[in-house]
């Protein structure tokens, strides 16, 4: 069984690059896999291993300076979610283009999952899915309005749009984590908008803490690991990934036309060119013949 950790924070970061190597090096030591970002900014990422060598590697996190307080959010998988270790580094540690945002300075007010449901059905309440339209598409709070972004960059240009359909409005704001809103509330506040709130540990603390007979939440949650979707409870789901355009798939959709295993799916067959299908089919033959091999065949580093 791996375990899982689900983490950010944020924090000022003089060197990131000085962080890195000893963090990548202990990471390798302890047989922990997955990704972490470094940027000036902080710390965001998954990593999965052993309960042993995710302790190491959390306790070395919260030993660098300012991040003593770091929290992160633990599940569990019966099968390997990441293949290798990386350690980026980033001009921000979730992209959001805005270089006046600080969420150390002020965020919205944290809403524990247990009192979400209240909050989001209170008819002053408007209710906004920080994140990108794929996450979105397989799972949601019922009533949550869907900004449509193909990334979390155009979210400001987008409330810039929208935002007189807010008027009078309370702003209810949640992502997987919680890191997107830690920006996007900020944004928010920065711009005068009053009464922000975020739902504290982001969809996945909400899908661990409330029953599902109690539950606000339709559908499955996106995460960025070989799961690709939870369920209450942090069950694995049943999304698969399509390794063409990384979005996420129902095993149905394996029976449309357009899949082709690594290939396409119908997501993005009529986005990519012949000379890229071609590349995607000759990845899937080399993975094949690794596999005969009894080999993983992984791609560069």
């Amino acid at each position: 069984m791996y375990t899982i950790a689900a983490l950010y924070h944020f924090t000022r970061i003089d060197d990131p690059s000085a962080v890195r190597g000893p963090l990548l090096d202990l990471c390798k030591a302890q047989g922990v896999n997955g990704t972490l970002l470094l940027a000036r900014e902080g710390i965001n990422g998954t990593i999965a291993g052993s309960r042993a060598g995710i302790d190491v590697v959390l306790a070395h996190l919260r030993a660098l300076p300012g991040c003593a307080d770091l929290v992160h959010k633990e599940s569990a998988a019966g099968d390997a979610p990441f293949i290798r270790m990386k350690v980026r580094l980033k001009k921000e540690i979730v992209t959001m283009g805005q270089p006046d945002v600080d969420p150390r300075a002020s965020v919205g007010a944290y809403v524990d999952p247990v009192d979400w449901n209240d909050l989001i059905s209170a008819p002053d309440v408007a209710v906004i899915d920080t994140r990108n339209d794929y996450e979105v598409g397989i799972g949601t709070f019922k009533g949550a309005v869907d900004p449509q972004t193909d990334t979390f960059r155009e979210f400001p240009a987008w409330w810039e749009k929208n935002k007189d359909r807010f008027h009078n409005k309370r702003i209810a704001m949640f992502c997987t984590g919680g890191i997107r809103c830690e920006k996007s509330t900020n944004y928010l506040i920065g711009l005068g908008v009053e009464d922000v709130f975020h739902l504290k540990g982001g969809i996945l603390k909400y899908l661990e803490k409330v029953p599902q007979d109690e539950s606000l939440w339709e559908g499955s949650c996106f995460v960025f690991d070989g799961r690709v979707s939870v369920d209450h409870g942090l069950a694995e789901g049943p999304h698969i990934l399509c390794h063409a355009c990384r979005r996420p798939l129902l095993p149905e959709d394996r029976l449309r036309p357009e899949f082709e295993q690594g290939v396409s799916c119908h997501q993005c067959a009529h986005d990519t060119t012949d000379e890229r299908k071609a590349a995607f089919r000759e990845r899937q033959k080399q993975m094949a013949l690794a596999e005969q091999r009894g080999e993983r065949h992984i791609g560069p580093a």
